[in-house]
C-alpha cells in the first residue's frame, strides 16, 4: 500500500513538472511577446528586458539573459534613461558573478556605479551599490559586501524598493551565514523574506524561505529545540510549494534545490528508523532528480539527489541500489560540459569507497585515481579563480589608493593654501609699511589664477573620461547593428540558393516520378556553372544597401512576396532573362510577365523602367 502511494506521489510530481516547465516557458515567452510588440512604448522596454533577463538567470539560460540584459542597457542609454541602464548593468554583473566570468566583472560594476552617479537617484544609487556587492562577494571580500549592502539600504530609505531591499537583506544574510553569526542570520533571513513578500518575484520569495528556514536550522543546532526544526521544515516547505501555487514564476532549479534542502533535513535529523521521514526524504530527493531532467547546467544538483538516494539504499544494506545511484550520478555529472570539479570528487570518492568496502579493489583503485584527479583539478581550479580575484583586488587597492592620494593631495592642497595664506597675511602685517597694497594683490591674484587653471584642468579631465566611456558604449552597440545586420545578408544570400537547390531537386523527382529520361552529367554541369553565378550574387547581394529590402516595402503599393523580393535581389544584380529563367526554372516570359506585374506593385509607369528604379532604389 505504501509502495503504491508513493509511486501516486511521484506521478503527481512528475506531471506538476511538466506543467511547471510549460508555464515556465509560457511566462518568458508571453514576456517576449509583449517587448516584442508594436504597441509597447520604447520607453518601457529596458524594465521587461531586464525582467526577462532575470527569468533566464535564475533558470541558469546564461547566454540569453546576458544578451537581454545588454539590450536592455543600450536601449536605456540611447533614452538616457539611466535607472534602468544601471539595472541591466547590475544584472549583468549578477551572471557574470554566476559563471564566474571574473576577467570583465570589475568593469561592468564600476561602470554600473559611475552611470548611478550620472543618473543622480537614490534608486539608481542603490543598484551601483548593489553591483559593488556582487563584485566583492565574488572576490570573497565580507567586509566590502557588507559597506555596499548598508550603502545601498541607506538610498533605499529614501525611496524604497522591496524587491532589491530583499536582494541586498539577502546577501547581508548570505555573509552572516559565513560568519556563523547566529543573531545576524535571523534578523537578515526574516528582513529578507518581509521585503520579498511585498513583491510579484516568486523565485525570490522561495529563495527567501529558504533563507529562513536556514536561519531556524542554525538555531536548532545551536539549541537542539525540536520546535526550530519543525520551523526550518515548514519554511522549507513553504518555499516548495510556491513552485506549484505560481506555475512558471518558480524556476526549476530553485525548485529542486529547496527540495534537495528538505531530503536533506530528514537524512540529517531524523534517526534510521523513522520510515516516515525515508518516505519523505526518497520523495523530494526524487521529485528534485524529475524536476530537472531534462534541464540544462543542472547536473550537480541531480547527483545531489542521487547522493541522498544512495545513502538511504546504504542504510537498507541494498548494495546494488547503492552502486546503481552513484553509478548514475557519475554518468550525470560527466554529461555536463564543465563538470563541478567538488561534485565530481565527493562522487567518485563514494565511489571508491563503496567498491573498497565490497572488495572490488580494481574498481576501488580506478576511481580514487579520478579522485586524485579531480581533487588536482579542484585545486588548480580553484588557485587559477584565486589569482584572478587577487588581479581584481590588487587594482582595486591601486585604484583605492589613488584615490585616497588624490583625497590627500587635496588636504594637503588646502593645507598648504592655508598656510600661503597665513603667510601671506604675516607678510602683509610684516611690510604693510614697506610694500604697497598692489604688489600683495597682484601676487594674490596669480596665485587664484593658477588655482583656477588646475580645477579646470581637473573639470576637463573629469568630462574627457566621462565622454570616452559614452563613446566605447556607442561603438560597441554599432558594432553588435552591423553584426547583425551583416548576419540578415547573408541569411538572405544563402536562402536564394537553397530554394533554387530545393526546386532543382523537385523537378528532377517530378520527372523521374513521370518517367522523363533525366541526363544527370548535363545538369551537374549546369549546376556547376550556376553555383559559380550564385557564389558571385551571394558576394554581391551582401553588398546590397542594408535598407534595400525596407526600401521596397515602403515603396510598393501592394505587399511583395518572398518571390517578388527574391525577382527583385536578381535583378538588382544585373542578371538578364535567360538567367533569372535559369536560376528560378521558369520560362522567359514568365520573367516578363513577373517585370511587370511588379512594376504595377510598385505603381510604376509603363515608360518607366524596373533596372533603372532598382539600381537607383539600391545605391
Amino acid at each position: 500500500m505504501k509502495g503504491l502511494l508513493f509511486k501516486l506521489c511521484l506521478c503527481l510530481c512528475i506531471c506538476g513538472w511538466s506543467l511547471g516547465i510549460m508555464a515556465q516557458t509560457l511566462w518568458s515567452d508571453s514576456l517576449q511577446s509583449v517587448i516584442d510588440g508594436p504597441g509597447l512604448n520604447k520607453k518601457e522596454k529596458p524594465a521587461l528586458l531586464n525582467q526577462l533577463a532575470e527569468i533566464h538567470r535564475v533558470s541558469k539560460n546564461y547566454a540569453v539573459a546576458m544578451a537581454r540584459a545588454q539590450q536592455s542597457a543600450s536601449i536605456a542609454l540611447q533614452d538616457k534613461n539611466f535607472t534602468e541602464a544601471v539595472k541591466a548593468y547590475a544584472m549583468q554583473a549578477n551572471i557574470k558573478t554566476n559563471t564566474h566570468d571574473l576577467s570583465t566583472l570589475k568593469r561592468t560594476s564600476d561602470s554600473a556605479l559611475l552611470i548611478a552617479h550620472q543618473a543622480g537617484t537614490p534608486l539608481a544609487m542603490a543598484y551601483g551599490y548593489y553591483a559593488q556587492v556582487l563584485l566583492y562577494q565574488a572576490l570573497d571580500n565580507n567586509e566590502n559586501v557588507v559597506k555596499y549592502c548598508q550603502l545601498g539600504l541607506k538610498e533605499l530609505e529614501k525611496v524604497p524598493d522591496p524587491y532589491l531591499a530583499a536582494k541586498i537583506y539577502y546577501r547581508l544574510y548570505v555573509v552572516h551565514a559565513a560568519w556563523n553569526n547566529e543573531d545576524k542570520v535571523n534578523i537578515y533571513a526574516r528582513k529578507a523574506i518581509d521585503n520579498a513578500l511585498q513583491t510579484t518575484d516568486y523565485n525570490l520569495v522561495s529563495n527567501c524561505y529558504a533563507s529562513l528556514a536556514v536561519a531556524y536550522e542554525y538555531n536548532y543546532n545551536a539549541s537542539n529545540n525540536r520546535a526550530a526544526l519543525d520551523s526550518s521544515l515548514f519554511y522549507l516547505t513553504k518555499s516548495a510549494m510556491l513552485y506549484r501555487a505560481y506555475p512558471g514564476r518558480v524556476a526549476d532549479n530553485t525548485y529542486a534545490i529547496t527540495c534537495i534542502n528538505l531530503a536533506s533535513s530528514y537524512l540529517k535529523y531524523f534517526p534510521e528508523t523513522d520510515k516516515k521521514a525515508r518516505a519523505q526524504a526518497i520523495y523530494y530527493a526524487t521529485t528534485a532528480r524529475t524536476v530537472l531532467k531534462n534541464t540544462a547546467n543542472c547536473q550537480d544538483v541531480i547527483a545531489s539527489s542521487l547522493g541522498i538516494l544512495s545513502e538511504y539504499a546504504k542504510r537498507e544494506g541494498n548494495n546494488a541500489q547503492v552502486e546503481s545511484y552513484l553509478r548514475e550520478a557519475y554518468k550525470v555529472m560527466k554529461t555536463a560540459e564543465a563538470p563541478a570539479n567538488h561534485t565530481m570528487l565527493n562522487v567518485t570518492q563514494a565511489l571508491a569507497s563503496f567498491y573498497e568496502q565490497q572488495g572490488d579493489y580494481r574498481e576501488a583503485l580506478a576511481f580514487q585515481k579520478e579522485v586524485t584527479a579531480y581533487n588536482n583539478k579542484n585545486f588548480n581550479q580553484e588557485a587559477a579563480l584565486n589569482s584572478q580575484k587577487l588581479e581584481i583586488q590588487y587594482e582595486t587597492e591601486k585604484k583605492n589608493s589613488e584615490m585616497q592620494m588624490l583625497k590627500e593631495r587635496e588636504s594637503s592642497r588646502r593645507i598648504q593654501n592655508y598656510l600661503y595664506a597665513c603667510i601671506a597675511l604675516a607678510s602683509f602685517l610684516g611690510l604693510l609699511f614697506m610694500f604697497r597694497s598692489y604688489h600683495f594683490r597682484l601676487r594674490y591674484s596669480l596665485q587664484r589664477e593658477k588655482q583656477l587653471e588646475l580645477e579646470k584642468q581637473d573639470s576637463a579631465l573629469q568630462i574627457k573620461l566621462e565622454k570616452e566611456e559614452q563613446a566605447r558604449l556607442k561603438v560597441e552597440q554599432q558594432l553588435m547593428e552591423a553584426q547583425q545586420q551583416q548576419l540578415k545578408k547573408e541569411v538572405m544570400a544563402n536562402m536564394l540558393q537553397l530554394e533554387h537547390k530545393n526546386k532543382m531537386l523537385l523537378n528532377i523527382k517530378d520527372r523521374l516520378t513521370e518517367g522523363d529520361p533525366v541526363n544527370i552529367q548535363k545538369i551537374l554541369k549546369e549546376e556547376i556553372v550556376l553555383d559559380n553565378d550564385f557564389e558571385r550574387a551571394k558576394r554581391e547581394i551582401q553588398q546590397v544597401h542594408p535598407d534595400f529590402f525596407n526600401l521596397l516595402y515602403n515603396k510598393s503599393q501592394k505587399k511583395l512576396t518572398l518571390l517578388d523580393l527574391k525577382f527583385c535581389a536578381y535583378l538588382y544584380l544585373k542578371m538578364d532573362t535567360r538567367q533569372i529563367s535559369q536560376l528560378m526554372h521558369i520560362e522567359p516570359k514568365s520573367v516578363r510577365m513577373s517585370r511587370y506585374r511588379i512594376k504595377q506593385k510598385l505603381g510604376l509607369d509603363k515608360e518607366e523602367d524596373l533596372n533603372v528604379f532598382l539600381q537607383g532604389l539600391g545605391s
